[in-house]
């Protein structure tokens, strides 16, 4: 949460998928203060989330470039999108919809299953501590799952 955990983030990572580089691009697109456009953006290239690079037809102006790192985030950014749309869209529908670039055809949300192949309830989920749980998770949350498999860390370099 501490990375993504405000609005200004997501709202940033968003006109970065839509495509948005450019720090003005960003200020416009999302009517935030420069101040805080500024510290959002050095966070995320702190994060490894984004690079910054001078613009090739502007020596002294930069562009801000998503990371695998930052591309990564890609699907949670689209379920808090799908949750939006269902929740809080107008009648007519959201605001913007993705389509595949290929087909032409609307972007489905997958449903998430559980083990069972069924619809995901928040019933058919247990949480363990995980192989990184501190004391006090450990202590919360119990042993960890038998044979759990955690994804390595990718090293911003």
């Amino acid at each position: 949460m501490e990375v993504v955990g405000d609005r200004w983030s997501i709202l940033l990572l968003r006109e970065a998928y839509y495509g948005t580089k450019r720090f003005d691009e960003f200020q416009d697109y999302l009517g935030v203060a420069p101040n805080i456009l500024s510290a959002r953006l050095k966070k995320f290239v702190d994060l490894g989330m984004m690079t910054r690079g001078p613009l090739p037809e502007h020596g002294g102006r930069y562009e801000y470039v998503l990371t695998e790192k930052g591309r990564d985030f890609f699907p949670t950014y689209l379920a808090l999108k799908k949750w939006g749309d269902d929740w809080l869209a107008e009648p007519a529908g959201p605001q913007v919809v993705f389509r595949d670039r290929t087909s032409g055809q609307k972007i489905e949300y997958p449903a998430l299953l559980s083990a069972r192949g069924e619809p995901l309830q928040l019933e058919d989920v247990e949480i363990v501590a995980g192989s990184g749980a501190v004391p006090f998770n450990q202590k919360r949350f119990g042993g960890q799952l038998p044979h759990a498999k955690v994804k390595p860390r990718r090293i911003s370099r």
